[in-house]
């Protein structure tokens, strides 16, 4: 009999490919976790007297603009032009517009619900997007979930309520009341806002997953469908609230490197969607949160307390208990 070694389930080049995988996943999602959690310190940075000196609306068509061209490259790198060649049909290419206009909506409607409450009810109550995104995959993809992960997903939402919480001042509500001045408040009309932002922002990473799972094309092919209405829509919303600024007005070498951190995030997070699920880029969002805090600890100068301690622990645990 001749036995054949290293060939059986146990070889070595079997059990290299999954740490390998595993080893790829790790840094894909840790990568995506630093970009998320340096959005918001590096956006604090680049402001004037307290205010941003470059305009949302044309920094949202640069990074649409900039994830085009990275998809385009990475087409015509991969050999995949011949299929520019021709036409594509409207069936194929129609339903990557509903994720553009999805996140145009959500975009907007972050600037009309800042009439309606302050931004810290904003920054707590925003967390429902997790409940929202969680729910929606599971109506709407057919993914049932264990009661063991629903635990996990309500512990995620616990903790990105306690992380906002946390980092509110209570002497803000109280100095803003002896001021005469607008302290916590939200109105009827503002939590309305806040639910159909939640759900807008679950359906499109929902319906996102949905669309590039189900077409057997190359991913790079599948983002310039998607970028490219991307660029459309957010270029035409930034037509309509353009302001006394310019386009490229108040760039700077921070703003740039935000630019291209969010264009490189929204690529990768196409690759968890393709490959992997929605409920893993709700434990990314999460875990930025204690990035964000960290940075800004760092850099800010924002003094933490042992309060923080308490969301890291959720979300650890909200992590064994989903994948375990």
């Amino acid at each position: 009999m001749i036995v054949i070694q290293n060939v059986g389930p146990s070889s070595p080049a079997r059990i290299r490919r999954p740490v390998l995988k595993r080893s790829v996943w790790g840094l894909l999602l840790g990568l995506m976790v630093l970009v998320y959690g340096s959005h918001a310190p590096l956006i604090t940075l680049t402001k004037v007297d307290g205010r941003v000196p470059f305009s949302a609306s044309s920094c949202v068509v640069m990074i649409e603009l900039f994830k085009l061209l990275i998809s385009l490259v990475t087409l015509v790198s991969t050999g995949g032009t011949s299929a520019l060649h021709a036409a594509p049909p409207l069936a194929c290419v129609a339903p990557y517009a509903v994720p553009a206009v999805l996140y145009a909506l959500n975009n907007n409607l972050v600037v009309v619900m800042q009439a309606y409450m302050d931004p810290s009810s904003y920054q707590v109550l925003s967390n429902l997007k997790i409940a929202s995104t969680a729910l929606l995959y599971s109506l709407c993809l057919g993914k049932r979930l264990r009661p063991s992960q629903w635990l996990a997903v309500g512990l995620l939402l616990s903790a990105g309520v306690c992380h906002s919480y946390s980092s509110l001042d209570p002497g803000d509500s109280e100095r803003a009341s002896a001021e005469d001045g607008p302290g916590l408040h939200i109105t009827a009309w503002g939590l309305l806002l806040v639910l159909v932002y939640c759900c807008v922002s679950g359906l499109a990473a929902v319906y996102t997953e949905r669309v590039l799972k189900s077409q057997k094309l190359p991913l790079s092919l599948q983002n310039l469908y998607l970028y490219g209405f991307g660029v459309a829509i957010n270029g035409v919303s930034s037509s309509f609230v353009a302001g006394e600024k310019g386009f490229l007005e108040g760039y700077s070498g921070v703003v740039w490197a935000i630019i291209a951190g969010q264009a490189a995030n929204g690529l990768l997070m196409s690759v968890v969607l393709k490959h992997g699920s929605g409920i893993t880029r709700l434990f990314v969002i999460s875990c930025s949160m204690l990035v964000n805090a960290l940075l800004s600890w760092a850099v800010l100068g924002l003094q933490l307390t042992p309060f923080f301690l308490l969301p890291v622990s959720m979300i650890g645990l909200a992590a064994f208990m989903y994948y375990r």
